[in-house]
């Protein structure tokens, strides 16, 4: 059973699009052959890609398509002659070649097709352009007359079916069975005999194909650069990603750093060189930045490769000038004195500037402090006040991904207090599941008011997400709200503090019905929220929306505490016995009510109890209610779950020992 090969080489593809592209042509290919039962499972298939090619291998293809019966059901046979061969005409036989055949409804003619699988390789030869043609690139190319698109203008194609070539055209490209090795230490083209040998005579043209194993390569150098000149190598997984995906032969080279440039903040040399330059940095310690850098090539040179380091010296040097040159323009007025060029920043064309927000988080994040243990009110509205000012700061202009990082920066040079440019630099966060939730009592307000502000905004101005769509990441501010109010377990209610914030746009709410609308709209997308949050924790959805069900629930740490005690009393054997008696219960009112058309909600009439049972149950009933209610008041939740376990037995003797629908109607 011989193995596909196929290769697409082509010019330089960004690294970024390298594995979606991959992937999606080995999916491609490996459905057709599915469909044409040619191939198995996916674990049989396997995708590779350098800066230059996509490779997908699949293994054991069966070397043709099986045979295939098929039946067609036609007239019956006193049909018109004129349908009759109609039918015949469809199908592709003779009136001969049908069989007739009895069924329920009398005599027909079948129409019995019989057709001969392809060998693999015809079939390859159609299937393969089409799963070509079908990947989808973010930006693809035209590149010759045809009209064919591809990410990056195509130089070849290699397909090989074991040891033969299937012959296909992709645009103006032929298949065929040569292909380049590396751009710059292999000149003579490859002529590949088997699928075997593909990948060792690219490593001996200096192509390694697997990514993982560059990226190994990678790390492996830098780990041993660093060890032999004393240093960390703090491992960077995107980065390493990044620079497997620009080079196919790894070849990893030592820099320094001008000393002058190692007293500008750690976060600025990291971002000019991991950023901008895709370079390695190492650190003498936790936090502290070494004069030494990492960089990656693709080649390798005369002489140690000496000229490559000097220019990616010089290069980097020129990015930390520029960084050196913004730091101390930047730093000549303080943070507070940038904050009317927020003005000239847009928030949003109908919120308003970045300025109006800064204000109104710095009065929100006031408002929340009191649900905050800890949190001091003058420094939370100082941080909100100050906390986007670095987004018109030279630096941030040069490199975006620095934002309240260097509003930390300026805060703390201007002589802010900790609190306040810890919270500017936390004020961000969480931006996702995997980022850590700010625990400082200001970064929490701050952080938590910046996001409600947000949320505020744009669901005044009825912009919701919709669908897939969610252009403003508001399900992404909502879950950081969620998260940011439970891992910090803060008693806030949640309709208040959606209150303090549409409070900040009641110039675009006039109307009392506007604003209540707006929050009514705002608490059930944070509903859905949470039970996305709630998800993702393994809760069933049934226990979140049975504590749903009972409304009036803000207090996201309570409602999670009742989601989890109800969670633990339904485990047990007694929660799941009671909600079996409760559900027969619920089962009979609801009957009751449809047939008499009445609802059944008054306390049970003590005077109509007859049998023991119905005494010893609402005796019960009482009692277990004014316990329970008092240990809910209390937030006692697990305890209440155990009062209520207590019912079991006097509703099992209920429900074995009285006749509910008995002939009395009362």
């Amino acid at each position: 059973m011989p193995d596909l090969l196929l290769e697409v080489l082509s010019e330089e593809i960004p690294a970024r699009m390298q594995a979606g592209g991959a992937k999606a042509l080995a999916n491609n290919i490996l459905s057709r052959l599915q469909d044409a039962q040619l191939a198995g499972s996916s674990e049989e298939t396997e995708y590779f890609h350098t800066p230059r090619r996509l490779v997908v291998r699949v293994r054991n293809l069966q070397r043709r398509e099986p045979n295939i019966t098929l039946e067609r059901k036609g007239p019956r046979v006193d049909a018109p002659q004129r349908a009759i061969d109609g039918f015949c005409k469809s199908a592709g036989v003779t009136r001969d070649e049908c069989v007739e055949r009895e069924t329920p409804k009398g005599l027909f003619l079948f129409a019995v097709i019989k057709k001969e699988g392809r060998f693999t390789g015809d079939l390859l030869a159609d299937l393969l352009p089409e799963a070509l043609a079908a990947v989808s690139w973010p930006k693809p190319m035209h590149w010759e007359e045809s009209g064919t698109r591809w990410v990056r203008p195509i130089r070849s194609i290699l397909c090989l079916l074991g040891d033969e070539v299937i012959p296909f055209r992709f645009g103006k490209v032929e298949s065929g069975r040569t292909t380049l090795g590396h751009r710059f230490l292999s000149s003579r083209p490859l002529s590949i005999e088997s699928v075997d040998s593909y990948v060792k005579k690219l490593k001996e043209a200096r192509v390694i194909l697997d990514q993982e194993e560059r990226k190994q390569k990678i790390e492996d150098a830098i780990q041993e650069l660093a060890n032999n000149q004393g240093l960390v190598f703090m491992r960077d997984e995107w980065l390493l990603a990044e620079n497997a995906g620009l080079v196919e032969w790894p070849v990893v080279l030592p820099g320094a750093i001008d000393e002058r440039f190692m007293d500008l903040p750690p976060e600025v040399l990291r971002s000019a060189m991991r950023t901008h330059q895709r370079y390695f940095g190492l650190m003498e310690g936790i936090g502290k930045p070494a004069p030494s850098f990492v960089m990656v090539a693709n080649t390798e040179t005369a002489n140690g490769n000496v000229a490559v380091i000097a220019g990616n010296e010089r290069v980097l040097r020129a990015r930390l000038a520029d960084a050196r040159f913004f730091w101390e323009q930047d730093k000549r007025r303080s943070l507070e004195e940038h904050l009317p060029a927020l003005e000239g920043v847009i928030f949003h064309a109908r919120l308003g500037s970045m300025r109006d927000k800064a204000e109104r988080i710095a009065v929100l994040a006031r408002l929340l402090c009191p649900a905050i243990a800890g949190a001091d009110p003058d420094e939370a509205a100082r941080a909100g006040l100050l906390c986007k000012a670095d987004l018109v700061t030279e630096m941030v202009g040069e490199f975006p991904d620095l934002q309240g990082i260097m509003g930390r920066h300026y805060a703390e040079a201007d002589g802010e207090v900790f609190a306040v440019y810890k919270a500017i630099l936390e004020h961000y966060a969480p931006q996702g599941p995997e980022v850590p939730c700010p625990g400082a009592p200001e970064s929490v307000a701050v952080a938590l008011a910046d996001k409600l502000d947000t949320l505020a905004g744009f669901f005044a101005i009825d912009e919701h997400p919709t669908g897939s769509k969610d252009p403003f990441a508001l399900r992404r501010a909502a879950l950081g709200v969620i998260r940011l109010i439970i891992e910090n377990e803060l008693r806030l209610p949640l309709a208040d503090a959606l209150a303090n914030a549409l409070a900040g746009y009641r110039t675009m709410l006039p109307k009392e019905p506007g604003v209540e609308a707006t929050r009514q709209a705002l608490l059930s997308f944070f509903a859905d929220r949470v039970r996305v949050h709630l998800r993702e924790r393994g809760v069933r959805h049934d226990l979140a929306n049975a504590v749903f069900a009972v409304g009036g629930e803000d207090d996201l740490v309570r409602l999670l505490a009742r989601v989890d005690a109800l969670k633990r009393f339904l485990d047990g054997e007694d929660g799941a016995n009671l909600l079996t008696a409760y559900r027969r219960a619920a089962n009979i009112l609801r009957i009751e009510e449809k047939k008499e058309g009445e609802h059944y909600d008054d306390p049970a009439d003590k005077l109509l109890f007859d049998q023991e049972e119905e005494h010893a149950l609402g005796e019960r009933i009482a009692k277990t209610r004014a316990q329970a209610e008092s240990l809910f008041e209390g937030e006692h939740f697990e305890a209440m779950m155990t009062i209520m376990s207590a019912l079991r037995e006097p509703v099992d003797a209920f429900f074995d020992n009285v006749t509910v629908n008995c002939e009395d109607p009362a």
